[in-house]
């Protein structure tokens, strides 16, 4: 008997997760007992690790009767309203697309002309907002929209929505787990919505109170890095708990783009400007461990591939 398509494929939903983890072996060579290991995020369906807290917001939302899947008018339909900076967004416009929703996003019109084109690919209505104003100008434009019609949409609220670090808690933390049999002394990740960061580091700390556990944010509000935020000077999302990280690395944008560039000049690894930062981070993690005579096994986020950075003008410079 022939096995019908479905039974031999998968669907989007079931691609979201479950990433390899990259040994960055050149990295550390010059450190023994050392390792620093990258989570492939860029597998993910929508190119980025925000696929995990798209989904489980979309997937909360419907069994809550917020949204509704595989509508025939989506024009006139209730519609998915975030913030978002891109990965973010683009996750959501592919789930809209997928599963039958409207999508509209506020995007700063600053972010990379990759984003906008796979926005637009997915057919999300986008509200630019003002590139001075970053992604809190694009939080603040949301809700007023939301205040103003809350019965055309679902706000979605990637900020505040507990759905966010709750996906990290569910399956990014445990398949860092169970893919370094345990062994991770170290996990390290960049601060945007922080919901990475705060889910993973909640679960890590349960199966393990011994990791360190360190987060990267930018180190002045005017940054190259699109998606963090400073939190000094940003809206601190809800989810945000600063008291969760055991230290945290002020990261300088320029060391980011060297990083990037030597990742992809050196080792064959292009990846997105926040991923080289938690990289940058996690090498000077494991030069202070190895300096002290201590093994470490760091594990860091690959939040996105260069695929959406490659118009900008550090990747050509020496």
């Amino acid at each position: 008997m022939i096995a019908t398509a479905r039974a031999l494929g998968v669907s989007l939903l079931e691609r979201i997760g479950n990433t390899p983890l990259l040994a960055l072996d050149r990295l550390t060579e010059h450190l023994p007992g050392v390792q620093i290991l990258g989570k492939v995020e860029w597998v993910n369906p929508g190119g980025s690790i925000k696929d995990r807290a798209a989904a489980s917001i979309i997937l909360d939302a419907e069994k809550r009767g917020l949204l509704q899947f595989h509508q025939h008018d989506v024009h006139n339909a209730r519609a998915l309203l975030d913030a978002t900076s891109g990965n973010t967004g683009i996750a959501y416009a592919m789930l809209g697309a997928a599963l039958g929703f409207p999508v509209t996003l506020c995007v700063p019109s600053n972010v990379s002309p990759e984003r906008k084109h796979i926005l637009a690919a997915y057919g999300a209505k986008i509200v630019w907002t003002d590139p001075n104003d970053g992604s809190d100008g694009a939080i603040r434009k949301a809700q007023a929209m939301i205040a103003a019609h809350p019965d055309r949409y679902f706000y979605a609220d990637q900020y505040g929505n507990p759905q966010n670090w709750m996906a990290h808690y569910r399956t990014t933390a445990n398949e860092i787990w169970r893919q370094t049999e345990g062994q991770i002394t170290h996990f390290i990740a960049g601060l945007g919505t922080s919901g990475t960061f705060m889910g993973t580091t909640r679960r890590l700390r349960e199966l393990n109170p011994a990791i360190q556990c360190i987060s990267m944010q930018p180190d002045s509000p005017f940054n190259g890095f699109e998606g963090l935020k400073h939190m000094a000077t940003a809206i601190v999302p809800p989810i945000y708990d600063a008291t969760l990280a055991d230290a945290n690395i002020a990261m300088e944008t320029e060391a980011a783009y060297r990083m990037a560039r030597e990742l992809g000049r050196r080792d064959g690894l292009l990846v997105g400007v926040s991923a080289a930062g938690a990289v940058a981070a996690s090498l000077q993690i494991a030069e202070r461990e190895a300096a002290a005579g201590r093994e470490a096994v760091i594990v860091t986020i690959l939040c996105d591939s260069a695929d959406k950075y490659l118009s900008e003008r550090f990747w050509r410079e020496d």
